[in-house]
């Protein structure tokens, strides 16, 4: 027995020996690769051929420091020929480095051939490299990753590790590759150095990427569509994604992938498709049908569908797409969405339905969300009510739907008990439907608003003040209103006060002239501005030739006054 194990012994002896000094040479070749790649950053010359030198010295050394890392001394004859020759090949072109470093080459012509002939057989080299990585000598059991350089490391040293990372991205098996893509991800996502490195500056990494997209294995699918996410996120670099063809996997992927997938992919197409040009890639690889399906399924969670809304959010507003989304059921699958409890959900098919939508079923979705009774939050209801603007106040039909189902209760609301933003946008919406009509005006004294609007009139934002004025002198100008505006005493003497508060001859000043005109037309009116105390500062502006100081001053006029205010009337 013991002497059956001696040639056993022997035989492992010669293979560990080997295998030592395998890694000798490759450690011999990655130092004297890395000292040519040094070299090269100084040569003065031929600048793209010795860009493209090194991007291939690059590419041996990552693979090479990936066998050197190896644990394992299986398969060490695969390397004992092709070490060695590259080993050759880098001495053979330091020596070119060096002569195009000092000048001392006898041609140009001779020299860019010599560096085309380098350039060759790098290129071989690698794919041997890789075709021997293909056939299972690398594989995740004994292949040890580099080390991640620290943090504030030199461009070289990123750039080594990316470069290793693509390297076994290609050839590793999928345990290698999967590490491969989060260690990637952690990288990018914490460093933003790396991601000009992955989008800019290490070549075919970008494609490996969109292509692992198409990947069977659905954890390297996830893993690629978190990256390729993080990088649409910087406008530099999307353009780098829609030319590596990244649209067509995303499609499919929408189709095909798992959830967290699908959710990579729709972030992305998001932020891709803020580009009207790439709506058009989107929609013609079928992309607009999968993300349909996605908001009309209930197999998805609320991220995944408001992501997938906002996708459809960027692309409605080419024309065509519009009119197919309208034909594949968009609207209703929109409608059914404004009852979701997501926020997300909500704001985004609202959207959406005021880009797509008419008819009394939107209108009544968008009334429904922004009712104050709603479980929804001031922002999801800001976004309704926008909505809303939009999408009803151009056609009087929706306008007589909001009217008919209690639009104007949650605008009274707001104007009481809103927020801030919320209240100045029911006030915004109060002033343009007192421009509808004499129906909604009375409707809308009749249920309080003059009362709200009076109490803004001396808010401290102008804007909110002119509003309120010009929504008070709408709804006045209908009779009903003015005997109710009137039957309050506060009401007019309010009026009159800030009308002698108000600098100037402004704009306000003219509003308040021209509601309190109109109000003259009540006989209680009439009196009331008469003897309120104010009528000397009525006097001073008419005799300052402001022209509804002048009108209500004549309309104030009495037998009783008529002498006193003669000279005023014909001036």
């Amino acid at each position: 027995m013991g002497e059956e194990e001696k040639p056993m012994q022997k035989q492992h002896q010669n293979s560990t020996e080997s295998f030592t000094a395998m890694k000798s040479s490759i450690k011999q070749a990655v130092q004297v690769i890395s000292s040519l790649i040094s070299l090269s950053h100084s040569i003065k010359v031929f600048n793209v051929k010795w860009q493209l030198i090194r991007k291939k010295l690059e590419e041996m050394s990552s693979g090479l420091m990936a066998v050197g890392n190896c644990d394992s001394s299986e398969n060490t004859a695969a390397f004992s020929d092709v070490v060695p020759s590259i080993l050759a090949t880098v001495n053979e072109c330091y020596d070119l480095g060096r002569r195009c470093v000092d000048l001392s080459y006898s041609g140009k012509l001779l020299m860019q051939s010599d560096l085309d002939v380098m350039v060759a057989k790098f290129d071989l080299h690698v794919k041997n490299l890789s075709g021997i990585y293909t056939a299972g000598v690398l594989s995740h059991g004994f292949a040890i990753v580099v080390s991640r350089p620290g943090f504030g490391a030199c461009k070289d040293d990123m750039r080594f590790y990316v470069r290793d990372l693509l390297t076994r991205l290609k050839i590793g098996d999928i345990e290698m590759k999967r590490q491969s893509l989060v260690n990637l991800y952690q990288v990018m996502a914490e460093d933003e150095r790396y991601m000009k490195l992955v989008a800019l500056e290490v070549s075919d990494i970008v494609k490996v990427l969109v292509d692992f997209l198409d990947s069977p294995e659905m954890e390297i699918q996830e893993e690629a569509s978190k990256i390729v996410s993080l990088i649409s996120g910087f406008d530099l670099y999307k353009g780098v994604l829609v030319e590596a063809g990244i649209i067509g996997p995303l499609n499919r992927v929408l189709e095909t992938g798992s959830n967290l997938v699908k959710e990579g992919a729709v972030r992305c197409l998001q932020t891709l498709t803020v580009n009207s040009d790439n709506a058009w890639s989107v929609s013609a690889d079928g992309g607009v049908t999968a993300l349909l399906k996605i908001c009309s399924s209930g197999d998805f969670g609320g991220e995944l569908i408001g992501l997938a809304c906002g996708v459809l959010r960027n692309l409605v507003g080419v024309e065509e797409i519009k009119r197919f989304m309208v034909e594949e059921g968009a609207i209703e699958t929109f409608i059914k969405l404004t009852r979701s409890k997501e926020e997300i959900v909500l704001i985004n098919s609202m959207e959406l339905l005021q880009n797509v939508a008419s008819g009394e079923e939107s209108v009544r979705a968008l009334l429904r969300v922004s009712d104050p009774k709603s479980a929804t939050s001031s922002k999801t209801r800001e976004v309704a009510l926008r909505a809303i603007e939009n999408l009803c106040f151009p056609s009087q039909n929706c306008i007589n739907t909001l009217m008919n189902y209690g639009f104007t209760d949650h605008l009274l609301f707001f104007l009481r008990n809103g927020e801030v933003s919320l209240q100045e946008l029911a006030l915004k919406l109060t002033f343009k439907l007192c421009g509808t009509s004499d129906e909604a005006r009375k409707t809308m004294g009749d249920a309080g608003f003059m009362a709200e609007l009076v109490k803004l009139l001396d808010a401290k934002s102008y804007e909110v003040r002119e509003m309120a004025i010009e929504a008070l002198s709408s709804l006045v100008s209908v009779p009903k209103n003015r005997n109710r505006f009137v039957s309050d005493d506060r009401n007019i003497h309010f009026l009159l006060r800030l009308l002698d508060q108000e600098e100037g001859i402004s704009g306000n000043k003219q509003l308040l002239l021209s509601i309190l005109v109109s109000l003259t037309s009540c006989n209680s009116g009439r009196r009331k501005i008469a003897s309120s105390g104010y009528l000397k500062y009525i006097e001073k502006l008419a005799e300052a030739q402001v022209s509804d100081a002048k009108r209500l001053v004549r309309k104030l006029s009495t037998n009783r006054f008529r002498s006193f205010l003669s000279r005023f009337w014909h001036s």
